[in-house]
């Protein structure tokens, strides 16, 4: 059986190369869908034939969140859960680059001969076919090829894989989600959707009407549409029936409403739940976000919900 694999690293020199032939898969792997599953294979495969190691690389934030802050499309998957969805792939180590303003200037064949340099020797590359790389995204599978004739290394610039007739890509994987299309996303992702936050302290409104609920912090993800759901709920590895709200709570009289993920946890036992990661699947949508004349209403509503989310599972 093939060892768990390392933790990831934010520098090359901890990855333990011991004279091995590296083989690496680079992208940045929002959801980690079939496609990126292909490209992190093939690395595997390289390592596994050549008796090499195979390390995947990617990037701590989305590029445009540095080069173009108003075009970072909301992400798929929080960094744990990427990197989480990486290792299963069978990866030895996972190279996490921090990208900043820095980083966004290197050419994209600087970055290739740094590469080569501090993962010798590699073996080989494997990268979508239309992955861009480099300041102004000037590195290309062309570029990668002229240098692995060069530096001796392979290349794999791998088609797209193909789901209904079209490619899967992250962009149509958030458009699921959006949507509320989960066996679609699920599809395209090859694994169960999941969304991701830490607990985060909220106002307590919950706690108040009896029915407390983690509030998750996720800036930055793509969110399924408003409404309640029955789901579940991960903490530290055990699963909990739950009951999660997705809005902006319009019964509560807020003078900014804000969108809130909070997350009833049925039968839980009441431990401290702030600063813990959770993780959610969604069973089944319940109804829409409405607004209700009293709290007193809300609540009834809340007792109906919990009752409903039961004769699911």
């Amino acid at each position: 059986m093939k060892p768990a694999a390392m933790p990831a690293v934010s520098s090359a020199s901890d990855i333990a190369i011991a004279g091995r032939k590296v083989c690496v898969a680079i992208g940045m792997f929002d959801g980690v869908h079939l496609g990126h599953q292909q490209v992190i294979r093939q690395a595997v495969s390289d390592a596994e034939h050549f008796e090499g190691i195979a390390v995947a690389i990617t990037f701590d934030r989305h590029p445009n969140a540095v080069v173009a802050p108003s075009r970072t499309p909301p992400l798929i998957y929080s960094l744990p859960q990427k990197l989480r969805a990486v290792a299963t792939l069978g990866t030895d180590a996972t190279f996490l680059i921090h990208f900043d303003e820095a980083f966004s200037r290197k050419p994209g064949e600087v970055f290739i001969r740094e590469l080569a340099h501090d993962l010798a020797p590699l073996h080989s590359i494997a990268v979508g076919s239309n992955f861009l790389f480099g300041h102004k995204r000037d590195g290309n599978v062309a570029l990668l090829q002229k240098l692995g004739a060069e530096l001796r290394f392979n290349v794999h610039g791998l088609a797209a894989v193909a789901l209904d007739g079209k490619p899967v890509s992250s962009t149509r994987i958030r458009e699921a989600i959006r949507a509320g299309a989960f066996e679609r996303a699920n599809e395209m992702l090859g694994r169960e959707y999941t969304l991701c936050g830490d607990a985060v302290r909220g106002d307590r409104v919950g706690t108040q009407l009896g029915f407390p609920t983690a509030n998750l912090d996720v800036t930055g993800l793509t969110l399924p549409p408003t409404g309640v759901y029955a789901v579940h709920a991960y903490v530290d590895g055990t699963r909990h029936r739950a009951v999660l709200n997705i809005g902006y709570r319009p019964t509560v009289n807020a003078p900014t409403p804000q969108l809130r993920v909070e997350a009833h946890l049925l039968e839980f036992p009441g431990r401290d739940l702030y600063g813990k990661e959770i993780e959610l699947t969604f069973v089944r949508k319940l109804r829409d976000e409405q607004r209700f004349d009293s709290l007193e209403a809300l609540k009834a509503q809340i007792q109906r919900d919990i009752a409903q989310a039961l004769s699911l599972f």
